[in-house]
């Protein structure tokens, strides 16, 4: 496998990936060896940009110095128990995280779809123990253009054909609405059987799709009106991403359930967390659900300092200043190929107008050649979201980059 304008160090990588690695992701052809701050660094010490933070996973940075030092001193105590017996640790990372989001409780997992399969089963339980929906009838309600993962559950909702072709047969009781449509949902949620409505705020993988204002709002009230659960993957909008700490509080909302992944750990190891109050939480009995992983001394010692981060260093404050800022710089660019800007805070991105169809690809291979890291999505569209420490220079230089690498598509 040859790439054009690789180092020998970097083919080796590569040609060993390629040989040994199942081919389920078709990555940049960059090796990546080290990360600080907003930048990270190849085999061949080339630094650049960091505009994808493993998909808002390290919000806080690159090896955050607080969040290294958290993982590293818990390492050397305990680190794994099980949910078996009882550490030292989880009963304060419950209270810690409850207090932060106001819950009454926490479900803690490690990966961003387990904590969406676990708000399913949740909202399935409180569906026939609480709605008294009729045993096995429950539905889930789910937005358009979707994605919270890859397990069967997860594709089973799912309209991008990349995701579920030939993998079925799904799972049933999973519904689809258009996403930003309060009147569609409307419809769907009259069905007495409904038991959730699962969305993203703003839809990552799709392209940043920003709903319009009152669409959250509107779900919140709609949910209320026909009592149903609300629930909020905030895997990728949350924890200061969209310069608010959940993209929800843009409009004052509440979900019942409350999904969050990725940036809980700073981006050092897998935690996700499920949020929500007792009467839908203690619906779950001993040994109804659970995870060797979920809650280990480990991951509630990190956790609670990468949220600690993003309350003392403002990042809430900072994301917002800053894609105000990469938004305006961007559209002041006036490029012909840039047909819209979109985001909130630093969940921004761009759709590529060309007619080449690899237009959007080839402008990230030539961002990376001058020192930028972002990653298309969805053919058209490119994601940029730098960690939230970034500052102001930051951004100005890497606008300066894109101006720079839009001149491959002339």
């Amino acid at each position: 496998m040859q790439h054009n304008s690789v180092s020998e160090a970097t083919q080796y990588y590569l040609s060993i990936e390629e040989k040994y690695g199942a081919h389920n992701y078709h990555p940049l052809p960059v090796v990546l060896n080290k990360g600080e701050g907003v930048y990270v660094w190849d085999v061949d010490q080339k630094k650049y940009f960091d505009f994808l933070s493993g998909y808002s996973a390290v919000n806080q940075g690159h090896c955050h110095p607080k969040i290294i030092e958290a993982l590293k001193s818990q390492a050397d105590i305990l680190t794994l128990t099980s949910r078996a017996f009882h550490n030292n640790l989880l009963g304060e990372y419950e209270k810690y995280i409850t207090d932060y989001f106001g819950y009454d409780k926490v479900l803690p997992m490690n990966t961003g779809v387990e904590g969406g399969e676990t708000a399913i089963k949740l909202a399935r339980r409180w569906g026939y123990t609480v709605r008294g929906i009729e045993s096995n009838k429950a539905k889930i309600i789910f937005a358009e253009g979707n994605f919270w993962g890859r397990t069967m559950a997860a594709i089973s909702s799912s309209t991008d054909p990349s995701s579920y072709k030939d993998f079925g047969p799904y799972m049933p009781g999973f519904e689809i609405v258009p996403y930003n449509d309060l009147s569609a949902l409307e419809k769907a949620l009259q069905d007495k059987n409904v038991a959730a409505f699962m969305f993203e705020p703003i839809q990552g993988e799709a392209g940043v799709v920003v709903p319009d204002d009152g669409y959250i709002s509107g779900v919140r009230k709609l949910c209320s009106q026909y009592k149903v659960l609300m629930i909020a993957d905030e895997i990728q909008t949350g924890l200061a991403r969209t310069g608010k700490m959940l993209a929800c509080d843009h409009e004052n909302v509440k979900p019942d359930i409350l999904i969050l992944g990725k940036a809980l750990s700073g981006g050092t190891l897998p935690i996700s967390a499920v949020l929500a109050n007792d009467e839908v939480m203690l619906t779950i009995k001993p040994g109804e659900h659970g995870s060797t992983y979920g809650g280990n001394p480990l991951a509630c010692k990190v956790a609670m300092t990468s949220l600690q981060v993003l309350k003392d260093e403002n990042m809430c404050e900072n994301a917002d200043k800053m894609g105000e800022l990469f938004r305006t710089s961007l559209s002041n660019l006036n490029s012909p190929f840039i047909s819209s800007i979109r985001g909130r805070g630093l969940l921004n991105a761009i759709v590529i107008k060309h007619e080449n169809k690899d237009a959007s690809w080839n402008l990230c291979m030539e961002l990376k050649e001058n020192g930028l890291l972002a990653k298309p999505t969805h053919g058209d569209k490119i994601r940029f979201a730098p960690p939230l420490l970034i500052n102001e220079a930051q951004i100005l230089e890497a606008v300066a980059i894109i101006e720079k690498s839009l001149n491959i598509l002339k």
